[in-house]
Order: C-alpha cells, then structure tokens, then sequence
C-alpha cells in the first residue's frame, strides 16, 4: 500500500450516492494501491433513510471499516483538547482526524469541512475539500 484515503461523513454518502467525482477518486486510489478508509462511526453519520440498504451496504463493502479503538478515541481527544475544541460538537471530526493520523502515510480525507478537519489534523494529513 502506498498511503491512505480517508473519506468523511460527505465522503462515504457521496459514494452511497454514486457520486461521479468520488467514484473517481476510488478509482484513482485503486489505480495507485491507496487504501480507503472509513470510521465505522462514519457509517452512524452517514446513514440517510431514504437510501436503500443494499445501496448503503454495497457503498461500504468497497471501503475498509476502522473501528474506534481505545488508541484512537484517545488520541481524537487528545487532538480536541489541542485544538480547544469540545468533544459535544467535534467528536466525529475528531474520531476521523485521529483515523486518519494512525493511517499509513501519505494520508488524504475527503471532507465537505475542511477547516475543521486540517484544525484537527494540523499539516501532517491533506485536507481536501468535495
């Protein structure tokens, strides 16, 4: 594997959605042996009723699920505590930022919020706005 691209709440509905743009960047990724991640919280977040669950489910199987280790959920509160973010408001963003900084580098996220994200993240991880 050559790095890492994590997709957010925006990124994985995108990909339930069939969006075009993220089916290009998957595509990219599996051209380039870039393994994609999600946040099993990701899948709570992303979950919209009006979508089929066989649509949903089969959006997911095309991604690789990290749960919310006890390693993780401390260094997303690490990172809160950092940035002087509260953990009411920002844990998702949290949980995925700290996913993505355990993830093999390079590392990129496709988010729909990306200032919260790069607060969290700092520089080490691309931030890259859909």
């Amino acid at each position: 594997m050559s790095g890492t691209l994590v997709l957010d709440c925006e990124g994985l509905s995108r990909l339930v959605r069939r969006d075009l743009a993220l089916t290009e960047w998957l595509a990219a990724a599996d051209a380039e042996d870039i393994r994609v991640v999600t946040s099993s919280v990701t899948l709570v977040e992303a979950r919209d009723p009006r979508v089929h669950q066989a649509q949903f489910d089969y959006a997911v199987s095309r991604v690789n699920i990290v749960p919310p280790s006890e390693a993780i959920a401390r260094r997303a509160s690490m990172l809160l505590a950092e940035s002087g973010l509260h953990g009411h408001k920002y844990a998702l963003d949290a949980l995925v930022a700290a996913t993505a900084l355990t993830s093999p580098r390079p590392t990129t996220v496709l988010t729909s919020d990306p200032e919260d994200l790069q607060m969290l993240c700092n520089e080490v991880i691309t931030v890259i706005k859909i």
